[in-house]
């Protein structure tokens, strides 16, 4: 889409000031600690991109307030890899470069502003390869700092200590499904049938490149088979909706773009009891 047809949309330049002005009509304050999901292009013509969306990101937070994102890596090897022909596994195990957090590109399916935000000053990125987390701000380091090798969606992991913090999420014209947070609630929920995946990729251990084997739940294809209670679309976003319609979060309007703002402990909370109810759990959690 071209400028002009951008700025149509969103009624002019959505510059920094009316982003800071916007974000915290919608409720963002200081001192949060904020995962945010963008969508650039949903929010109009956006004069100096994901800069300027940083910056009043920061702005609106404050010096005491905390930016999370999630990064991932975009040149993992693939989880199937180890099944290929054996010269081209070896040829990746010879040669694929480790995991750095300083070095690795934030996965592309996660837009502009992980890779963006890597590159911030004062930026910290925690060191798991595939499910890593880029923050910047008073509380960088507490929520991203040796995130667990395994289950790094789970207890421990920079999901559960925003969560633990009081953190929010923010959907900057990103759709409802993108709530990442909602695979923590996955990793917690106590209902039948959830997935797993292992899969091998390369890190550093003290400075040498080591491949090493993972756990996670099934992030890529949903950790539990939802089609029975969402035959169509995606249930992240039934849940979301859902959480709406019972007073948690709440939706406005930043630059042309509809966004959403949720208490990343009532996502948690919602989203367990959502699946353990709806997918046969045992519903005890509070």
């Amino acid at each position: 889409m071209d400028e002009t047809a951008l700025l149509k949309r969103s009624d002019g330049p959505v510059t920094r000031s009316r982003l800071v002005r916007e974000l915290r009509a919608l409720g963002l304050a200081k001192g949060d600690t904020v995962m945010f999901h963008t969508s650039l292009s949903a929010l109009g013509y956006v004069p100096g991109g994901s800069r300027t969306v940083i910056e009043a990101l920061t702005e609106a937070v404050g010096a005491s307030g905390t930016l999370m994102a999630s990064c991932g890596w975009n040149d993992a090897p693939p989880y199937e890899f180890t099944s290929w022909p054996e010269e081209w596994v070896a040829a990746i195990r010879a040669e694929c470069p480790a995991y750095d957090p300083l070095l690795s590109e934030a996965d592309h399916n996660n837009g502009r502003l992980p890779e963006a935000l890597r590159h911030w000053p004062g930026a910290v990125r925690s060191r798991h390869p595939d499910a890593s987390f880029v923050a910047v701000g008073a509380a960088a380091e507490s929520l991203v700092a040796d995130q667990p090798w395994d289950h790094p969606h789970g207890p421990r992991s920079p999901l559960a200590r925003l969560t633990e913090a009081g953190g929010r999420v923010l959907l900057l014209g990103a759709p409802l499904d993108s709530i990442t947070l909602l695979h923590h609630a996955e990793a917690l929920a106590e209902a039948p049938g959830k997935r797993f995946v292992t899969y091998e990729q390369p890190v550093l251990v003290d400075g040498v490149r080591t491949w090493r084997r993972f756990r996670d739940i099934d992030s890529e294809e949903g950790a539990f088979d939802y089609t029975s209670v969402v035959p169509e679309g995606e249930p992240f976003e039934v849940i979301a909706r859902e959480m709406l319609a019972a007073g948690l979060g709440v939706r406005g309007t930043v630059g042309a773009a509809e966004c959403h703002l949720f208490e990343a402990p009532d996502v948690v909370r919602f989203g367990v009891r959502w699946m353990e109810e709806k997918l046969g759990g045992d519903g005890r959690r509070a």
